[in-house]
Parts: C-alpha cells; sequence; structure tokens
C-alpha cells in the first residue's frame, strides 16, 4: 500500500508527527541529565517513577476516551495539551525565568497528553486501513520515529545545551500546529458515541477496575504470566538508553576523539558522544528491522527471546566498562542487535499463546511488560550514586540474563502444554 494510497487522515498525521517526532528527539534524551543535575540522582530518579505512574493510568484510560469522545477529539486536545505544556517547559528555562520544578510538572503533564494521544492513534488506523496492510501502516510510522531518533540527538546534543528555550518553544509550536491540522484536515472514524443514561454511564474509575480484573484473569495463565515477568525483567535494561545511559556518558566520559588521523580529528564531549550513539540506535533499527526480523524467523522462538536478552545483558555491561568512544559505539551494536532480533516475533508470539476470543485482551496485557518497565526503571538514577555506575550496569545485566531463565523456564512450560494436549 503506497503512501500516495492512504487516507487523507493518515498522510495529515504523518506529516504532522514527523516534525514533533524530530523535534521531539532533540530534548527528550537529555531530560534525565536536565533532572539529576537540578534534583540531584536520587530526587530525580523518584520524580521520574512518579511521572510514568501518572502515565500508566493516563495510557489505561486513553483507550476507554478514545472509544467515547472520539478518536479525532482526542488526538487534537492532546496535542495541544502537549503543546502548551511545552511552552511552559520552555518558558521555565527562558531568560525571565529558571525552574527545573515547573519544568518538571510539564514534563510530567506533557507524558499524560502523550499517553491520551497514543491510543486513540493507534486505533484511527484500525478504522481506516485494511487488516492487511496495516502492518505495512505501522511500519512507516516506526520508520519515521526512528529517522528522528537518528537525526535528533545529534542536533540535540548542541540545541538542549545552548538553545534550550529555542528548542522548547518551537517543539510546544509544532505540537499545536499539530493540534490544528488534526483538527482543520481529518475527520472522524471512530463508530459515532450514543449518549447513554447516567445511571449506565461509564465512570473513568470504573474503567480502570475492569482494566485491572480483565489483567487479573490473564495473569492466571502461568506461562503468559512468565512471559510478562520476563519482559519486566529485560525492559528494565533497555529502557536504560535514555534514563542512566545519558547521565552515565556525561559524568565519566569527559572526551572521546573518534577519529585522530593527523589534520583530520573528531572529539566529543560525552553528552554529544550519547546523541552520536542514540543516533547510531536508531540507524541500525530502521536499517536492519527487515533482514534481522528475516533472520531471526529461521530460528525457533526460544533461542531468539533468550539471545536478546543475553545481548542485553553483554551489552549494558560493556557500557560501564568500556568508557572510549568506539567502545561505546561497539555496546551499542550489541544492544540494537538484542533490540533488532526480537522485535518482530514478539507480537506474534502472544497471538499464538492467546486464545482467540480473548486476543485483544491479551495484547494490552503484553504491554504491561513495559508499563511496569517503565515504571520502575528510573530507580537505576538514584542506584547509581548509592553502589556508583559499574555496580549499576552490573545488577541490570544480571536483571537481563534472568530474563532468559525466566524465558527458558516458560518455553519448557509451554513444551508441556503441548504435550498434554496432543
Amino acid at each position: 500500500m503506497r503512501i500516495r494510497d492512504w487516507d487523507r487522515n493518515l498522510k495529515v498525521r504523518l506529516f504532522g508527527e514527523s516534525l514533533m517526532n524530530l523535534t521531539f528527539w532533540m530534548f527528550f534524551p537529555f531530560l534525565t541529565i536536565y533532572f539529576t543535575e537540578a534534583f540531584g540522582k536520587t530526587a530525580a530518579g523518584v520524580l521520574l517513577i512518579t511521572s510514568q505512574v501518572f502515565s500508566v493510568f493516563a495510557n489505561l484510560l486513553g483507550g476507554f476516551y478514545a472509544d467515547r469522545y472520539g478518536r479525532k477529539k482526542m488526538m487534537v486536545i492532546s496535542s495541544i495539551g502537549q503543546g502548551a505544556a511545552f511552552l511552559i517547559f520552555g518558558f521555565s528555562n527562558s531568560p525571565w525565568l529558571h525552574s527545573a520544578t515547573v519544568g518538571f510538572i510539564c514534563f510530567t503533564v506533557a507524558s499524560i497528553f502523550g499517553s491520551f494521544y497514543y491510543p486513540a492513534s493507534q486505533a484511527m488506523v484500525a478504522d481506516v486501513v485494511n487488516e492487511k496492510d496495516r502492518s505495512h501502516v505501522f511500519a512507516v510510522f516506526y520508520t519515521s520515529v526512528n529517522i528522528s531518533v537518528v537525526v535528533g540527538p545529534i542536533l540535540g546534543s548542541i540545541f538542549f545545551t545552548y538553545y534550550r528555550f529555542q528548542l522548547l518553544t518551537v517543539t510546544g509550536i509544532i505540537c499545536i500546529f499539530l493540534g490544528f491540522l488534526l483538527f482543520k484536515f481529518t475527520r472522524e472514524t471512530a463508530p459515532e458515541f450514543r449518549a447513554v443514561s447516567p445511571a449506565t454511564r461509564q465512570h473513568w474509575t470504573d474503567v480502570l477496575k475492569k482494566q485491572f480484573h480483565s489483567y487479573g484473569i490473564i495473569l492466571k495463565d502461568r506461562i503468559f504470566t512468565l512471559f510478562i515477568f520476563g519482559g519486566v525483567l529485560v525492559a528494565m535494561t533497555f529502557m536504560q538508553l535514555d534514563l542512566i545511559l545519558p547521565v552515565f556518558t556525561k559524568e565519566e566520559v569527559d572526551a572521546a576523539s573518534l577519529i585522530d588521523l593527523g589534520s583530520v580529528h573528531l572529539s566529543l564531549t560525552g553528552q554529544q558522544l550519547f546523541g552520536f550513539i542514540l543516533s547510531e540506535n536508531g540507524l541500525l533499527v530502521a536499517l536492519f528491522t527487515v533482514i534481522i526480523t528475516r533472520w531471526a524467523a529461521k530460528f525457533p522462538e526460544k533461542r531468539i527471546f533468550i539471545l536478546s536478552s543475553l545481548s542485553y545483558a553483554v551489552s549494558i555491561y560493556l557500557f560501564g566498562e568500556l568508557k572510549t568512544g568506539w567502545g561505546l559505539i561497539f555496546a551499542m551494536i550489541i544492544f540494537s542487535f538484542g533490540e533488532l532480533v526480537v522485535t518482530g516475533i514478539q507480537q506474534t508470539f502472544v497471538s499464538h499463546l492467546s486464545p482467540e476470543h480473548m486476543r485483544g485482551q491479551y495484547f494490552a496485557a503484553s504491554s504491561l511488560r513495559y508499563t511496569i518497565g517503565r515504571t520502575i526503571a528510573p530507580i537505576s538514577i538514584p542506584l547509581a550514586s548509592w553502589i556508583g555506575y559499574q555496580g549499576t550496569f552490573l545488577i541490570l545485566a544480571l536483571l537481563a540474563a534472568a530474563s532468559a531463565c525466566v524465558y527458558l523456564l516458560m518455553f519448557k512450560k509451554l513444551d508441556l502444554r503441548k504435550r498434554s494436549l496432543q
């Protein structure tokens, strides 16, 4: 399905979201450094965990609101809300005001609106694209994000350091511009909401209760519970890409010489090196997702899950040991391989594991791997101040290795289940 054949809603979104993603990835990877310098490692870790808790609840409610009030309305409100938060965030880093506290509040508010935006945007694709073409459309949006990850951090290592107010202001304006584009040039795709009486209308607390009840039923599946548990362990490792890693490179890597050929010399500060290796990750994912996915499909799922976890374990350990520019670049190659090798099979595994009549609920519950992992992961920041970076990276590596053990147990139980059904 060619982009020119897409529904206009998707074309507008692709253009507007690409602009937003580019500016977002120019500052998002460096926010951990910003909050750590402002509040200290311990306080920053606690604050980031608190911020993620709010986002988790917003994400749980996002799908409900997208069905109740419409995809377009939620996306417009979310875009404008994010834009307003980023504008105030920019003002808190302006010549007239310097307040990290205001900045953190704005970041939390923007994260909440972002959590409302995502379910509505995913539902809109399902509304307007035939099932056979959806994977292609999602892949295009995913690629556009990775292009932003390639370019954004390199530019951000300069602009966030020296032009923070301007960068955040432009980001806010682009988010509001996206809201305008969605309002003006897109149509509502959700089934018409029919008003119900106050007696039968669902309150948001009822929605949360139903979500948790559904998760409780699904988690009685022991194999799926192991899948979630293993995913949480490894998520706590790979989510350090924009948590402890930027702080580590800024504090522990003074200046990395990448090229020294006499008249040709390239040297990066620790913060610039972080932007470079993050862009490296985005480039590798953008270039090799299809190739690695096809290669991984030739092997049993068990081997791929374990290989991915062990790749994360090795790479996160090497980050703590290799403090040279080329050393961190090498560690990022291994890290990216761990990401690439498992990307294409996780959703397929969930679809095989779930009963057909509960497939949607299983897919929703599978996101708990990232939800819980993202909530706990910021604990690494205060941990680094308590036991040091090498100890922290070692613990993260052990968590990833432990996830490989959990996956091994999961597949053993899965084999026993298959045998019992034969």
